[in-house]
């Protein structure tokens, strides 16, 4: 599923990557607008999607404890190898993908399993809460928040539904706050129009999800921004960003068989180009 050590490791030098990122992350806390900043510096979590377990630990000594997988197979393996077990025992794991109802149960198995950032329904919530096992674990609900069609999430009404139902029915998850993909144009854009709408309007949906909860409103986090746009998030007041490309390298996907001389092409660039940009966005990382 995952690429090896050696395969990887000569494309990257992970230690410098994270003190890169980590030194933009505080350099757009610290110069952020008061009025939205985060009461502290934003997590960051480290997405390891397709990569292989040494440059997990390699990550990890160098002070990296949050971690991000998208795909559930992945983090199940990950999580339970030998050795990130004896040599990562503070790890903390986040699951940033869709996770499918029948997958509820392996997820909440997953050894150091710290949030689920990505609860889409009131049903995968009670799932997740009856498969946790009075095992406490902290959750964020997605919202959409650009209305994009190809993305997960909920909207701005049944994100506050959600949000309080986890809050009021689901006694072994802990609601942590809420997460969005953003729409990477927007954020372009921000750079010389302004503030990005999605990172504005999961700051709205935080405001209402406070006032249905009877809650202060920083009590609740806020998820966004990624390898492209975190710094963006982090002025809009981002306190957990999740950052993947950045420090590990490219990611490289298993290339298909290639089919018969004579076969007729399944996919055509053009469709291949479309399907590979659709992921981009749909994927966290």
């Amino acid at each position: 599923m995952y690429r090896t050590y050696f395969q990887v490791r000569k494309m990257s030098s992970i230690p410098e990557n994270l003190r890169d990122i980590l030194q933009k992350v505080s350099t757009s806390y610290e110069s952020a607008p008061t009025e939205r900043k985060a009461k502290s510096s934003p997590r960051l979590v480290a997405v390891s999607k397709t990569k292989p377990v040494e440059m997990i630990i390699e990550a990890y000594d160098e002070g990296q404890r949050h971690f991000g997988e998208n795909y559930i197979q992945e983090i199940k393996e990950k999580s339970a190898h030998p050795e990130i077990l004896s040599k990562c025992p503070e790890i903390k794991w986040h699951f940033i993908g869709n996770c499918q109802s029948n997958k509820a149960n392996a997820l909440m198995k997953c050894p150091n399993l710290s949030v689920v950032e990505t609860v889409t329904s009131k049903k995968l919530a009670g799932l997740l809460n009856k498969q946790a096992a009075e095992r406490q674990v902290s959750v964020m609900v997605q919202i959409n928040t650009s209305g994009e069609e190809n993305k997960n999430g909920l909207d701005p009404v049944e994100g506050v539904d959600c949000a309080k139902f986890i809050q009021e029915e689901c006694s072994n998850l802990s609601l942590m706050g809420l997460m969005t993909i953003g729409n990477l144009g927007n954020s372009m854009k921000a750079n010389t129009e302004g503030d990005n709408p999605d990172f504005s309007a999961l700051r709205q949906v935080r405001g209402d999800v406070a006032k249905a909860l009877n809650l202060e409103e920083d009590s609740l986090e806020l998820s966004m921004g990624m390898s492209n746009d975190f710094e963006e998030a982090i002025r809009m007041g981002s306190t957990n960003v999740r950052v993947g490309s950045s420090i590990f390298g490219a990611r490289s996907y298993p290339k298909p068989a290639a089919p018969a001389a004579d076969a007729k092409p399944a996919v055509t660039a053009a469709e291949q180009n479309l399907t590979d940009n659709l992921e981009k966005v749909n994927i966290s990382s």
